[in-house]
């Protein structure tokens, strides 16, 4: 019976792979290419250089082929129970879907039960060429925190490292079980001490690789990284958490190259979208963020690093009720740059701050004082933002006095107090540029 079930289940996703990949885009290869920033010059300023930043889709090779064998969690002892951790179960149907001879292969975790799992670490490289995961049911974290012993161990609870050609759908969920890190968290209660809590999802050292129609709820804190990773694609992707829950960062996006985030619904208690060091060619796009943060660059910059950020397109986002809209944030004392970043056509309503650069960002139990240098902000372009503002500054651009933000350009800009609050704008160090009409404007 059970090799009936898993012929019929191979079936099943040959079907459903063939429509797949008859149905999905071709992506044209990764090509490094290098941009100058122009130097601020409002007469020879040039916006097609903003519109033509170095964005490369991924190549056809991110997609698996139709998997040629399934293998099945349940298979390898998994019992769903609710109660009895099914790791090793898990452990043994990967290793299993991995060291397959075959071009594709197939995890997978059934429909309509849930797998009670304590941290574990999926590691490749693999022999299958293709390998996709598919979480159909509810995978749930142990609620047992001393399950996380170590700060090595803390960084994660479901880890996917240097596997290439890796898709995981399904349309499943991950539920990180967060509340009980959450009442422990230093934020919360500031008579505890300060501790790293594990990322539900975090993906490094992958490349080619393709998340989709994934649903993540209440993480330990973030909710899905990306750390050194390249030709990377989310999408589909639901993640929710309370507003109040520390950290608890949607999608972050560290040391990666050539990603592109879209059509995700993301609400959180931290950042919806936060992009930081070292990541390169990241593309978000058709993104809905409320409650949370924003969408932020950085931080950058804390305990006197280097950090770089650079060509970064945000494109057609709706943010709600968030206490930020789109952000530039770093710390001072810092070196490096976030530069060559588009944000345009961004809907807010009744968010705080819906455009800020904030240069002097500290988010700390000590106080920061002013620093001789700071992460420089260059090439910034805000174009088409609209909506409400819950706070009176609108506008906001609070640069560096050692290293002023340039080359910031505002291209109509059209934003009006909730409620018919007055609103304004407040912009230091900042060497700027307006095209068409912009509300309200930088005075200085």
């Amino acid at each position: 019976m059970g090799h009936l079930q898993n012929k019929l289940l191979l079936i099943t996703l040959l079907i459903f792979f063939s429509f797949h990949n008859l149905f999905s885009c071709c992506y044209s290869t990764l090509e490094e290419s290098s941009i100058n920033n122009p130097y601020y010059d409002t007469a020879n300023y040039r916006m097609d250089y903003y519109d033509s930043l170095p964005y490369q889709e991924l190549s056809s090779g991110a997609g698996p082929t139709s998997p040629e064998r399934a293998f099945n969690v349940d298979d390898y002892g998994a019992r769903a129970d609710g109660t009895t951790d099914d790791r090793d179960a898990f452990l043994k149907a990967w290793n299993a879907t991995c060291s397959s001879s075959s071009d594709s292969a197939a995890f997978v975790v059934p429909e309509g039960k849930t797998y009670l799992l304590k941290p574990l670490i999926f590691s490749g490289p693999c022999k299958a060429t293709h390998v996709t995961v598919m979480i159909r049911g509810t995978l749930e974290a142990s609620k047992d925190r001393s399950d996380w012993p170590t700060d090595e161990i803390r960084t994660h609870w479901i880890k996917f490292e240097s596997v290439k050609n890796l898709l995981v759908q399904g349309g499943g969920t991950l539920d990180g079980n967060g509340d009980i890190w959450w009442q422990n968290s230093c934020k919360i209660d500031e008579s505890l001490p300060c501790i790293h809590a594990p990322t539900a999802l975090y993906f490094y050292g992958c490349q080619n690789l393709r998340v989709e129609n994934i649903n993540l709820r209440d993480s330990q804190q973030i909710h899905m990284t990306f750390g050194y990773c390249a030709d990377v694609e989310a999408s589909e992707l639901t993640i929710t958490a309370p507003e109040w829950s520390p950290n608890t960062d949607g999608i972050h996006v560290a040391s990666t190259t050539n990603a592109h985030i879209h059509d995700c619904s993301i609400g959180t208690g931290d950042d919806c979208i936060s992009i930081v060091n070292g990541s390169r060619n990241i593309k978000a796009t058709n993104i809905v963020c409320g409650p949370g943060h924003g969408i932020s660059i950085g931080s950058l910059g804390a305990n006197h690093s280097t950090d770089h950020v650079s060509d970064v397109i945000v494109d057609n986002a709706m943010l709600t009720g968030t206490t930020n809209g789109v952000r530039i944030k770093t710390w001072q004392g810092g070196q490096g740059h976030a530069k060559n970043i588009i944000f345009k056509n961004i809907n807010v309503h009744n968010v705080s701050n819906p455009i800020i650069i904030n240069q002097d960002y500290c988010d700390s139990m000590i106080p920061c004082h002013e620093q001789k240098s700071a992460v420089a902000v260059s090439g910034i372009l805000y174009k088409n933002i609209k909506g409400t503002s819950a706070t009176e500054f609108a506008l906001k651009l609070n640069c560096s006095k050692s290293v002023p933000c340039h080359d910031v350009v505002l291209q109509d800009i059209s934003l009006e107090g909730e409620g018919g609050i007055p609103i304004h704008s407040l912009c230091r160090n900042v060497k700027w540029t307006a095209i068409g009409n912009i509300y309200p404007t930088c005075s200085s």
